[in-house]
């Protein structure tokens, strides 16, 4: 039953892509085959977000595409994991019968029992066909139901350490290799340091679908990002819904056969420039960033993902002033800069107390001079329950202040499980969401560009992700080195390949590259052709131009 092939597809954040890289390498292991051509899969999977809407809509679409094949061929198995599946339960089963297998993003390790078991009862079943009831002599199709939710399990208990957590057996049997025939040659690799959140924003339901902020031992992250080094990694991203909260304290430390538990994170009452909970034995944030800097020197650069900004401090700003190999990025959503809006949405902070952190943050690492600039990148939600003018342009004011590099900007839609869903009319105008969120992705091109060409006649290394996607139009080849997450006029795509901005016309003895700065700005270039693919490399390039919101060099 393991040689099944699987196709796998994923919605959503870097969350779910490392969720997927996981289950595909614990499967991977069992002897699924993987199969980029969901025709030609015996097992489909879909890893879901329920944050945006648009996301949520594919995964229906998918589903009903897979209801119709289903019909002609009992045997297939189709899985949907992750946040929706955990919001939604098994309601999602009863509007979706075709589903065979549902699992929360807190019990994907329990993935492959449950898969095996649909498999088998599939095959089964498409051999011996049970008879309608409604309609004899005629077979129907039955689905295996295989369910793992974790429901409000994770917020029962009121001890700082997690109980016994299955699912970090999951992060820590990851496949490490990159070198895999089946999987991405991409030499960037995502770490987890936390799961869950504990903000509770009234737009959002990951606190619901995710659980509560659990931290995991620093020992293990170290030894995760120690073996990805090995196996040839260079670049590696941690993950956490408020990754900045990170904070490990071993003498509360749990171990339960032999393996150091995750813990539950603490709740912050207010903001502070330095973790009040720091000490000998604690790792703090700004302890981990400094670890995995020193006892992994492979790994060329770090980077991390997503910022709290009332609770980021200045010992992790001097952390990453101190320690070259951690990169000058920073993505802080700020949501609104309206503090009526703020305080709607949950946020916990005022505009002042985000722009102090802006700030501070440019102060300890905004370098230009030294070819260590910051680059900040935020997230606008426009259109939220009773926002008016003078708050949207409380917003637009905030987002030229800041002069982020990009925003991902959204309209608002009400999200089913949110506090905001139920507990708000959704009362401003879908006409006026769109006008608004047209202004602000306009005004972020503005800044975009005006950011881009503040690096015109510098030097940086840019980290090579492959070619760009007329290159690999014209090559014809799907090779590249890895998904590179793009961010044009506030609009977030997944492409296989770096995408200039602008068709550049280029000449017939080069092939053009694309890459990142580290503060992730893109880069494209130019080598000559029959050049060694220099994927997964850095190179320096020195920018002599920006063309829509894109810089193009040659190399230095």
């Amino acid at each position: 039953m393991a040689s099944k092939r699987v196709y796998i597809e994923t919605f959503g954040c870097q969350m779910n892509e490392l969720d997927s890289e996981l289950v595909s390498g614990q499967l991977r292991a069992l002897g699924y085959q993987f199969t980029p051509d969901p025709k030609s899969a015996e097992v489909v999977l879909y890893n879901t977000c329920s944050v945006r809407e648009h996301a949520e809509q594919k995964v229906w679409s998918r589903l009903g595409e897979m209801a119709i094949r289903k019909k002609e061929d009992p045997s297939l198995v189709v899985g949907v994991l992750g946040c929706l599946a955990e919001r939604d339960g098994e309601s999602l089963i009863r509007r979706m019968p075709v589903v065979d297998v549902l699992v929360g993003p807190a019990e994907l390790d329990k993935l492959p029992a449950l898969l095996d078991n649909a498999v088998r009862t599939n095959v089964s079943l498409a051999e011996n066909p049970p008879e309608d009831a409604n309609n004899p002599g005629e077979n129907r199709v039955v689905s295996a139901r295989q369910v793992a939710l974790q429901g409000t399990a994770s917020r029962r208990s009121a001890t700082l350490a997690a109980a016994e957590d299955s699912l970090e057996m999951l992060d820590l049997s990851r496949a490490v290799s990159p070198i895999d025939a089946q999987a991405s040659t991409s030499r960037s690799a995502y770490v987890r340091i936390t799961r869950g959140c504990n903000k509770f924003c009234t737009y959002c339901v990951v606190p619901f679908t995710r659980g509560a902020e659990i931290h995991r031992p620093p020992e293990h992250i170290i030894e995760e990002c120690r073996r990805l080094a090995d196996a040839g990694v260079i670049e590696i991203t941690l993950l956490g819904q408020t990754v900045n909260h990170y904070r490990f304290e071993h003498g509360a430390a749990v171990t339960v056969n032999g393996v150091k538990q995750p813990q539950k994170g603490r709740s912050f009452a207010g903001g502070h420039r330095r973790d009040p909970f720091a000490g000998e034995s604690t790792t703090t944030f700004a302890d981990l960033l400094a670890e995995i800097h020193e006892q992994v020197p492979g790994i060329q650069r770090l980077r991390f993902v997503t910022s709290y900004p009332r609770d980021f401090g200045d010992d992790v700003l001097e952390v990453i002033r101190d320690h070259p190999r951690i990169c000058r990025y920073l993505h802080v959503p700020a949501q609104s800069g309206s503090d009526r809006i703020l305080k709607m949405m949950n946020r916990g902070y005022t505009v002042g107390e985000y722009l102090d952190f802006v700030d501070r943050a440019r102060s300890f690492l905004h370098q230009p001079e030294k070819g260590r600039p910051l680059g900040l990148s935020g997230d606008f939600i426009v259109g939220f329950p009773t926002e008016t003018d003078e708050d949207f342009r409380a917003t637009y004011e905030l987002l030229q202040r800041v002069r982020y590099k990009n925003s991902f900007i959204f309209k608002y839609s009400p999200r089913p499980g949110t506090t905001a869903f139920d507990r708000l009319v959704d009362d401003v105008p879908e006409a006026v969401k769109r006008r608004r969120n047209g202004e602000l992705l306009a005004l972020q091109n503005v800044v975009a560009e005006a950011v881009a060409r503040e690096h015109i006649g510098a030097t940086f290394d840019v980290f090579i992700e492959g070619p760009s996607r007329k290159e690999a139009k014209k090559r014809k080849t799907s090779r590249s080195g890895g998904l590179v997450s793009l961010t044009i006029g506030g609009q977030d795509a997944a492409e296989p390949y770096c995408a200039p901005a602008l068709e550049e016309p280029a000449e017939v003895d080069s092939m053009q590259y694309c890459g990142r700065t580290d503060t992730d700005l893109i880069v494209f270039f130019d080598l000559p052709q029959g050049s060694p693919d220099p994927s997964g490399t850095f190179a320096r390039v020195r920018i002599e131009s920006v063309r829509a919101l894109s810089l193009y060099g040659r190399l230095a």
